[in-house]
């Protein structure tokens, strides 16, 4: 009986450091994809429409993403937008918006999953919640 009341004593405090050690691991995760995004200059190396290939729309675009969660695209030397990201980690999903831009800027505006990324390049999917495009994007590293 003594056993059974330790035994009742000691998972809840194992529970709690588990959740506690899951969500730590989490945060860790989640600074080094900030890390990675937010170092260096990225740039389109594919955007599939459907069957559509405009990669060429974005030709001569840079982006930056910030740890504050914001992101610019520069096109030339002059000529710059800025908008929004985050990252769900959980999700696989990254977030990004630029406001009230034209194309080919406003194509980013979507909720993108995650199929595959290493620290210099990144591969995801999603649908247009307007259009209801596929779209396929791929980022490289500078």
């Amino acid at each position: 009986m003594l056993m059974k009341h330790r035994y009742l004593l000691v998972l809840p405090v194992f529970l709690i450091l588990l959740v506690s050690c899951k969500k730590f691991i989490q945060q860790q995760e989640e600074k080094a994809v900030i890390s990675d995004v937010t170092n260096g200059l990225w740039y389109v190396s594919g955007y599939k429409q459907n069957d559509s290939n405009i990669t060429s729309s974005f030709s001569g675009y840079l982006f930056k993403f910030d740890a504050n969660n914001t992101v610019t695209g520069t096109w030339g030397y002059d000529s710059s937008r800025q908008g929004d990201w985050t990252v769900d980690i959980n999700a696989r999903t990254i977030y990004s918006n630029f406001p009230g831009a034209g194309t080919p800027l406003s194509y980013l505006n979507e909720t993108w999953l995650i199929k595959d990324s290493y620290t210099d390049s990144v591969s995801a999917t999603s649908t247009d919640t307007v259009s209801h495009t596929s779209n396929i994007l791929q980022l490289k590293k500078q």
